[in-house]
């Protein structure tokens, strides 16, 4: 489907990233990622402005050329007790100015039929406590998306992906926590991964601008307190930890 074509994947060494990248080059594409763990295309920091300028000067004096930018890496998840300025500027480097900087970086090197994916969340729309850094990231990549939509118009369709709950380890969840959601089950990489390949294909040419939550459905579940089965415990809240989704 992808035979010839050059797939860009930021955050491709493990997790969604790494599903995406995998579906990508069996779908016959070269994918040229970057990850802070070693063994894929480039290793590097994607807060570090030098590093996305020689990542992108790579692929452009390799390929000469970019047919799709996936913008996966997720940014730090810290929460407005534990989050350091410090902390909270760099998950907005990593969620929303690289995806922006390498679009402008790539942006003269878009083959036709070019088109970005950006990876957001369903948090963009709905938070648990504490969750101040990673969110406001998601929430900016969203609304960047359609800006560039409407920037690279005619050019590049830009379009994201918000995923919900994504099992990206061995966990195998079963009983409330899969029968909450309106799927039935928590999410796959897989799930992303395939969606990202649709909408890349010419099969959606007609699409650009959209922000697509792929959840199982939870955003759509209206919950509250002793109704439908639901209770609130008291004091319940998230506690503040560096982890993401």
């Amino acid at each position: 489907m992808f035979c010839n074509r050059i797939a860009v994947v930021t955050g491709g060494a493990q997790g969604i990233g790494k599903a995406i990248a995998q579906s990508f080059r069996a779908a016959g594409a070269t994918v040229c990622d970057i990850d802070l763990l070693p063994g894929g295309y480039f290793c590097g920091d994607l807060s570090d402005r030098a590093t996305l300028e020689a990542f992108a000067a790579k692929v452009i004096a390799e390929f000469g050329r970019v047919d799709f930018l996936i913008n996966n890496a997720p940014p730090l998840m810290k929460g407005l007790d534990c989050c350091s300025y410090e902390e909270f500027e760099r998950a907005l480097r990593v969620g929303v100015s690289a995806p922006f900087y390498l679009t402008k970086l790539f942006a003269p090197h878009f083959a036709p039929g070019g088109a970005i994916v950006n990876i957001s969340s369903s948090r963009d729309r709905m938070s648990q406590p504490q969750t101040e850094s990673y969110t406001a990231a998601k929430g900016g990549i969203a609304a960047l998306t359609h800006a560039l939509a409407v920037s690279l118009a005619g050019r590049v369709r830009v379009n994201s992906i918000s995923p919900g709950w994504i099992e990206t380890g061995d966990a195998v969840w079963s009983g409330p926590d899969a029968a909450q959601q309106p799927a039935g089950r928590v999410g796959k990489p897989s799930d992303i991964a395939e969606l990202a390949l649709f909408l890349c294909s010419d099969k959606a040419g007609f699409i650009t601008g959209e922000n697509i939550c792929v959840d199982g459905g939870m955003t759509r579940l209206m919950i509250y307190h002793n109704d439908f089965g639901w209770s609130l415990a008291p004091g319940a809240g998230a506690a503040c930890t560096g982890e993401s989704d």
